[in-house]
């Protein structure tokens, strides 16, 4: 059968449409304009955050979706948004010193791409088991951790303090819209508290007057308005994204290359196989079909992808569980979809006017959205641990772990000589994953005493336990 070829079918309710079928072409439309909602918010906040451009970033997760799906042969159905794998890499680059501009954010991240890209490659030819013989859960679940919780001080130095009452008011209405609405809205929660926060300043506005802050990126509190439009009015309604970002690198722009930058967002990759890995499994699970073939594809796919749109200064992608969510509520995971839902993507992105709107969203917006989001990405890691029934009872985990964590999220660092130095989440992540290593299978009798009572109160010498590497004894 084609590639191209989709099976026409119009089921009963409640029963799925697989990837290489689709519903008649009106309503497959219609699903594919869902999904570009549903992946909208986080899409183009991840962008702003890391000071890039949010309209390329549209157009170009429309262009990346496509070559993803191309490239697995439209066997998994996804969506290619962008990634907030890289966000905590890109602030420390930032950090580094004044000429780490743009262009080495997204030099740095073309070759985290390509390195994604390698991974996928291998996993072709040698298999899925390879992925969890060097990154096990455990490992990767720190890693994911360390990525969220070490964004902790981007929300509470830059995005906060713009506006602390817009922010707590737009984090607390995203908490309430993502656990208390109902199905589908609960899944744009990013989209509607910025829609919120949004309408909220600029009532705030007109009650209230303008506000006196540190905006993002100067050094010095100044009077502004909360919301301003100037640039939405100067903005053309078709064209293709252009102008400067904040520090004055144009937006469409070639790649610079740093080793200190490129070291730092690596641990990314990491956080990119997991999400692709489990995007694979959890499509493969609920279509019913064998995808494993497909899961070194998928992965190389979104490294191909990652280094393409960021070869012209665009963002990051990962295949999006939004998007997951629609085809969980609606059964319906045909890949026409998602290609429908990346044209009304690439139309998006060539409209400036939509993406000076989104440039114009205020900071203390971004400052409630973040808070939880950052926050979200840090518990991801936990959600990996405990759905793997990681047992922190075994040293290996509690020890061997502890100290990649706390060095990634706390900014230590490592110096060689004058020039080099590596620290925050690439010492982290490696300090996590030679540790790891290190000790794995290595323990001895009675090792592991004192993390045991810690987490086994009812420890005693004589029984053992698979689940703690069996070396736990009750």
């Amino acid at each position: 059968m084609s590639m191209f070829k989709w099976e026409v079918v119009d089921p009963a309710p409640g029963q799925a449409v697989l990837p290489m079928q689709r519903l008649p072409w009106g309503k497959t439309i219609g699903l594919g304009a869902q999904h570009v909602v549903a992946m909208f918010g986080a899409t183009f906040v991840f962008p702003l955050v890391m000071g890039l451009d949010p309209n390329l970033a549209i157009l170009f997760s429309g262009f990346c979706t496509i070559l993803f799906l191309l490239i697995v042969q439209n066997r998994v159905p996804s969506y290619l948004g962008t990634s907030a794998s890289f966000v905590a890499s890109v602030a420390a680059i930032r950090a580094l010193d004044e000429g780490n501009d743009s262009s080495y954010v997204t030099g740095a991240i073309l070759v985290g791409g390509l390195v994604l890209a390698a991974v996928g490659v291998l996993v072709h030819f040698a298999g899925a088991q390879l992925i969890h013989r060097i990154l096990p859960p455990a490992v990767t679940g720190a890693v994911v951790m360390l990525i969220g919780f070490n964004l902790a001080p981007v929300v509470a130095g830059i995005y906060w303090p713009q506006d602390q009452w817009i922010a707590l008011l737009t984090a607390a209405f995203m908490v309430f819209a993502a656990v208390v609405l109902p199905g589908f809205w609960s899944r744009i929660a990013v989209l509607l508290a910025l829609i919120f926060g949004y309408v909220l300043s600029w009532l705030a506005d007109l009650v209230l007057g303008p506000i006196t802050s540190v905006l993002g990126g100067a050094t010095e509190a100044t009077e502004h308005d909360r919301v301003s439009w100037a640039g939405v009015e100067a903005a053309n309604w078709i064209g293709l994204p252009s102008g400067t970002l904040a520090d004055g690198v144009s937006v469409v722009h070639g790649p610079s290359f740093s080793l200190t930058a490129i070291l730092l967002v690596l641990p990314g990759v990491i956080a990119l196989v997991a999400e692709n890995t489990g995007h694979v499994k959890a499509v493969a699970e609920m279509t019913g079909q064998d995808l494993d073939p497909y899961m070194g594809r998928a992965i190389g796919a979104d490294g191909i992808a990652t280094a393409f749109s960021s070869a012209f200064g665009g963002s990051p992608t990962t295949t999006y569980a939004e998007n997951i969510g629609v085809m969980g509520a609606t059964r319906v995971y045909s890949s026409a979809a998602y290609y429908v839902a990346a044209l009304v993507a690439i139309l998006l992105g060539l409209c400036p006017k939509f993406g000076a709107v989104v440039n114009a969203t205020p900071g203390g917006v971004l400052g409630g959205i973040t808070v939880v989001l950052y926050g979200m990405i840090g518990l991801v890691g936990a959600k990996i641990w405990v759905e793997n029934n990681i047992d922190f009872g075994n040293p290996v985990n509690m020890v061997g772990l502890s100290a990649g964590i706390i060095a990634g999220i706390g900014g230590v660092t490592l110096t060689f000589g004058d020039d080099f130095e590596l620290g925050g989440i690439a010492l982290g992540t490696i300090l996590v994953i030679v540790f790891f290593h290190m000790v794995k299978g290595r323990g001895s009798d009675g090792s592991g005493t004192v993390t045991r009572n810690l987490s086994h109160p009812d420890y005693d010498e004589g029984v053992d336990d698979a689940a703690s590497g069996g070396t736990h004894k009750r």
